[in-house]
């Protein structure tokens, strides 16, 4: 039989029904390693306050610290029958310790237990998912480097606007990369790890015990254990109601989302035949069960599918918490998935587009050709007028006429005699426009950009 946290007050077994409807067990089980830190922390707590013997202390604290080493070899089985991880550690550690177990709830509740399991196991996911980041950073960085000179036709509106170098292009990606570990890392810093609200109105015990180094039991956490630190909360009400560091970190992976969703659609499209500018490597692309001559950019379209699910999983806990009064609801309960679900998608994003990057090759003579196309440079026109003292505004009309001819007698700009040109603006000579209609040149133009 598999006992509960609870119950002396019931006299009836639950509804089997009620069981399945409210049990977290099958999402939840992620945190069981964190929830064990949380009870080592707990136990050294009750010890300092006089509450467990130092062998009791030490029984107990070695017995959490099996389960963790059955953890992190993979024998650890949850036992799905219970009503969460909590209940399910607790039931392991009776086994073990005998009714010592009984000890390690004092002063302590699920509410105030769930969100310190919550809350670490967030600073570890963004630690990690930082590292991440970091790898699609240097992957993209590798990329523009191996094309620093390749220079493509920019785009507005989806129309060529002017030229750009690749390398600037693909940097784009890098600088919201830094942006988006810029957000993780604030909020991290931001999310303290408190411990000592109880169910809601804190604990017997005094808030000084609660000083214990972070150190002492992370030595599994090599590396990340000075991240952070717990400590006594200072509003035990808010302790176990807030769940804006959630909100906080699904709408940043969100972000982080909508990014890479949009890196996968410059891909998508840059590898149509339309355009053709890249080559997406077979490793990272599908058939079709019908057509055998297609290559499909699979991976690419399920990170841009994906970002709708992860905007779902961010409305889903705003929409949770809108409603709910103070202070511990259950609610909460369901804020677990959609943050598990939303921080294993964009680790899985990255680490795929991490190699998928590696492998993309550049069509040079496809975009050659693109840089071709006149309406490119009609900027770099205007700028040439203004330097001959034309007013800006007068020169981008006079240009502006200058393309529709262009288009509308099916002649190229740089074809055009000179007199013809003279039509335009007086200002124009030949020899010095045609200069002009260079790629190279354009981009050279450009000096309030700080390379």
């Amino acid at each position: 039989m598999v006992k509960k946290l609870w119950g002396g007050r019931f006299s009836k077994k639950t509804e089997p029904l009620v069981e399945e409807f409210t049990k977290s067990i099958q999402y939840d089980q992620k945190l069981a390693k964190c929830d064990l830190i949380g009870s080592r922390i707990h136990v050294q707590i009750l010890k300092k306050s006089g509450y467990l013997t130092s062998d009791e202390a030490s029984k107990l604290f070695n017995a959490l610290l099996s389960i963790t080493h059955s953890i992190n070899d993979g024998t650890f089985k949850p036992d799905n029958k219970s009503e969460d991880i909590h209940t399910n550690i607790q039931n392991i550690l009776q086994k073990k310790v005998g009714d010592l177990a009984l000890k390690l709830h004092t002063a302590r509740s699920r509410n105030d237990q769930v969100v310190f399991a919550t809350k670490l196991y967030c600073k570890l996911s963004i630690f990690l998912l930082e590292r991440e980041i970091d790898k699609l950073k240097v992957s993209i960085k590798e990329l523009s480097d191996k094309n620093k000179n390749v220079i493509i036709p920019g785009f507005t509106h989806m129309r060529h606007a002017q030229p750009v170098y690749l390398k600037d292009y693909l940097l784009v990606y890098v600088e919201m990369l830094k942006r988006d570990k810029q957000r993780l890392d604030y909020i991290s810093k931001n999310i303290q790890i408190t411990i000592g609200a109880g169910a809601l109105a804190g604990t017997p015990i005094d808030a000084v015990e609660y000083s214990v180094k972070a150190s002492e039991v992370l030595k599994e956490l090599e590396g990340f254990a000075e991240a952070f630190k717990i400590i006594a909360t200072t509003n035990s009400l808010d302790a176990v109601s807030d769940r804006d560091f959630v909100i906080e970190i699904i709408s940043a992976l969100s972000t982080i989302a909508m990014h890479l969703s949009r890196l996968s659609e410059d891909l998508i499209i840059w590898s149509t035949k339309e355009f053709d500018f890249v080559e997406i490597d077979e490793a990272f692309c599908t058939g079709s069960s019908l057509m055998p001559q297609k290559k499909n950019p699979d991976v690419l379209e399920l990170v841009r599918g994906y970002t709708g699910r992860l905007y779902g999983n961010l409305v889903s806990v705003l929409t949770m918490m809108k409603g709910l009064p103070l202070t511990y609801n259950r609610d909460m309960q369901l804020d677990k998935e959609p943050l598990f679900d939303s921080f294993e998608i964009i680790s899985s994003e990255l680490k795929v587009l991490t190699r998928l990057i590696k492998t993309v090759k550049f069509n040079e003579e496809k975009i050659k050709e693109h840089l071709k196309d006149e309406s490119l440079y009609a900027t770099d026109l205007v700028y040439y007028l203004v330097d001959k003292k034309v007013p800006f505004q007068e020169a981008h009309t006079i240009v502006g006429k200058l393309v529709k001819y262009s288009l509308d007698n099916e002649i190229q700009i740089k074809d055009m005699p000179e007199n013809l040109l003279k039509k335009f603006s007086n200002k124009f000579v030949k020899k010095e426009i045609v200069k002009l209609f260079d790629p190279l040149v354009s981009v050279k133009s450009k000096k309030s950009i700080k390379r």
